[in-house]
């Protein structure tokens, strides 16, 4: 039987969603919480992978098992994990169903405070500069025009094609908190903040939407700004097809 696990994390402390050698991640803590409870390895499938110290609201695993699950598995691997990652849901579904290759969309929320505030220092990017958002705006507007993103890829990837449908690009303003929110099929690695990085610096002036454009349609990922940290980008839902899940 095949089963979804939805899952929420704080990414701090974390070298990323997948397993990896002589790291700790999101999938190594949860496969030990499954070994934990049920005495064997489960091999566990990610949806959407998030690098070191990124945050998600809603990611997804899938897994098979031999038997129906019990719904008191939900308590027991919270009570194992540590606190800073939950699993909101086991979800049973078709024995093809793919947490992955099924998505229809991720979104991605980068947060941004202006103001110094000491609750936020591990959640948001402390960014204490005059920004002209309704440039800003213009640009994140742009980004839905195009679909090759190869300049906001980092160079350590192994993707085939760098071609993501951008459905919503935006930005919000509350006060001194500010966020971008992107919402498309699929997403190359460091995309988000390569995007926010280089909103940022057009919003300070450092580049005009001439350059913005030209960056984007360069196709090169030597000419687009990375430089906002992770701790301040979230996964903030992956989205399935109408009543996938029934």
């Amino acid at each position: 039987m095949r089963y979804f696990l939805e899952v929420a994390y704080k990414g701090t402390n974390y070298s990323g969603f997948q397993s990896q050698k002589n790291a700790n991640t999101i999938q190594a803590e949860i496969q030990k919480s499954f070994k934990t409870i049920l005495k064997k390895e489960l091999e566990l499938t990610g949806s959407s992978r998030t690098d070191a110290g990124v945050h998600a609201y809603q990611n997804y695993f899938h897994f098979d098992v031999e038997s129906e699950l019990s719904s008191q598995l939900l308590y027991n691997l919270n009570a194992v994990l540590p606190n800073d990652i939950a699993i909101k849901d086991l979800l049973k579904v078709k024995d093809d169903g793919h947490c992955r290759f099924d998505a229809i969309s991720r979104e991605y929320k980068y947060h941004i405070y202006q103001r110094k505030n000491p609750f936020l220092t591990d959640k948001a990017f402390y960014f204490p500069y005059r920004l002209d958002f309704d440039l800003m705006q213009r640009a994140a507007s742009i980004v839905t025009e195009y679909t090759d993103f190869t300049s906001f890829s980092k160079r350590n990837t192994q993707v085939k094609s760098f071609v993501c449908d951008i459905k919503e690009s935006k930005w919000v303003v509350h006060g001194d908190h500010v966020l971008y929110h992107v919402k498309a099929n699929r997403f190359l690695r460091g995309m988000v903040r390569a995007l926010t990085a280089t909103m940022l610096k057009l919003g300070r002036g450092k580049i005009d939407l001439v350059t913005f454009k030209s960056i984007i349609e360069a196709k090169d990922c030597s000419v687009a700004n990375f430089a906002v940290p992770a701790h301040g980008l979230f996964l903030s839902e992956v989205c399935f097809p109408e009543n996938y899940f029934h």
